[in-house]
């Protein structure tokens, strides 16, 4: 075995038996094991370094196939890493346009102002003005974020899934973790981080949600400049504005942080309920606030969608949580794709019953309620639908958002106009008034003739 397969197996070890230790070897109880093998998975992947952080980070979305700990443990990954020197980062950009940044940009600086596994931020200034895609001409002189990969991140990524795969598939002969089928996984993973090292894909989006969202005085989207954009390169207007842990400096300039905090969520339901594709991957460091109150979204790395079919279903399961129906809950589920067995109904709807109870009532814990939610599905055997699964984990991360935007926000009661609504339409549409008509005159003239 090459010596960084040797590292990542002596890794994988030591983390392990740590977490056989803190778990006390199964002898406190499942919840104790299973957040002390979360925390040591998580450790382990930022000793890695970078493809394990994306790995992790790909975990986090998946609530379909991990543990409920495992995808709220791996939000905590830390994906900061030491900058490049500018000089690199230069050679990237004169390659993909075949001139220096100073040909390009009227102004580069050197300092980068975010350095991450996958890619490096530094800021310049526009040239000449720009008419973008979506939104007003970009005048010379705008502010600009360069989002440039680093330069052999891709191969060194790849060059460590090659290095992970004999151990890989070892694993996931073990009886306890074949039903995450990991070689199928890691696949996934390899095409998921192609996609990421291409920028045009993250750019495309972000005009889509700038277009979704154009007529929205409080959503901003950075601009993207097309022409100064490559696959290793993306070429944006740069945002400024505090990071959700500022926000009491934000309150102090006047920001009203419970009004963006409600519309956020109306955002989302939005997104959700109306336009069928939302931003997956809204954790603190992809959102912020501007100095005109704004919520700026970024890094559009990871889409939802969700077909009109399954949106009322969508609304009625997200009614059943605002009202503690579990009954409606789980028939609305069901026709996602979440199917209980019908052995195991009663019980399920027992234990979801109870959750419910006990997590959805003054003040909901939204987080308390899908983390119990997974698991009681993960212990009844029931496959949890990818759709329905990131539906969930998106959910969450949008109430720790807007929690960190006001803390007092109750993400649920934003959920209930737009899945009012849509379940009222849906109810009086005329496909389905024009299929109860035939019931409705039945029991009409049972009346009359009674």
């Amino acid at each position: 075995m090459a010596s960084r397969g040797l590292h990542i197996a002596g890794v994988a070890a030591r983390r392990s038996t740590a977490a056989a230790f803190q778990g006390r070897f199964g002898l406190t109880g499942g919840a104790v094991a299973r957040n002390a093998q979360a925390r040591q998975l998580r450790l382990a992947f930022e000793e890695l370094g970078p493809a394990w952080i994306k790995l992790g980070q790909l975990i986090s979305v998946r609530p379909d196939l991990f543990p409920a700990e495992w995808i709220f443990e791996m939000e905590l990954l830390r994906d900061n890493v030491p900058a490049l020197p500018a000089t690199a980062i230069r050679r990237v950009i004169a390659q993909d346009f075949g001139r220096p940044p100073e040909a390009i940009f009227a102004s580069f600086e050197d300092v980068p102002v975010a350095s991450a596994s996958i890619a490096q931020v530094h800021r310049a200034t526009l040239a000449a003005e720009y008419r973008p895609v979506v939104g007003e001409t970009l005048p010379a002189g705008t502010p600009l974020a360069i989002k440039v990969v680093r330069p052999g991140v891709e191969q060194s990524v790849l060059a460590d899934i090659a290095a992970a795969r004999p151990l890989v598939e070892r694993i996931a002969r073990l009886g306890a973790v074949q039903r995450f089928n990991l070689p199928t996984l890691l696949e996934e993973f390899s095409a998921s981080l192609a996609s990421e090292c291409d920028l045009r894909n993250e750019a495309r989006v972000a005009d889509r949600f700038a277009f979704d969202f154009r007529a929205d005085p409080l959503v901003f989207v950075p601009r993207v400049v097309w022409p100064l954009t490559s696959r290793r390169v993306v070429t944006m207007e740069f945002a400024d504005g505090w990071r959700l842990s500022d926000m009491d400096d934000a309150a102090r300039r006047g920001i009203d942080g419970r009004a963006l905090a409600i519309h956020g969520a109306d955002v989302f339901m939005r997104s959700v309920l109306e336009l069928g594709r939302y931003h997956a991957d809204l954790h603190p460091s992809n959102v912020f606030v501007t100095p005109d109150s704004r919520i700026c979204y970024l890094d559009f790395g990871i889409v939802g969608t969700t077909a009109p079919s399954q949106r009322e279903s969508i609304a009625q399961v997200l009614a059943a949580t605002v009202y503690g129906d579990p009954d409606r809950a789980l028939r609305y589920s069901a026709e996602l794709g979440l199917e209980v067995p019908q052995s195991k109904v009663a019980e399920v709807r027992r234990l979801v019953g109870e959750l419910m109870a006990t997590t959805l009532g003054a003040p909901r814990d939204v987080r308390g309620f899908a983390i119990g939610f997974l698991r009681i599905m993960n212990d009844a055997g029931v496959e949890i639908p990818v759709g329905y699964g990131l539906l969930v984990k998106a959910l969450v991360t949008v109430e720790g958002v807007a929690q960190a935007i006001y803390p007092d926000i109750d993400i649920m009661d934003a959920a209930k106009p737009y899945a009012t609504q849509l379940i009222a339409q849906q109810m009086m549409s005329p496909a389905r008034l024009y299929a109860r008509l035939p019931g409705a005159l039945r029991a009409a003239m049972r009346e009359l003739a009674g």
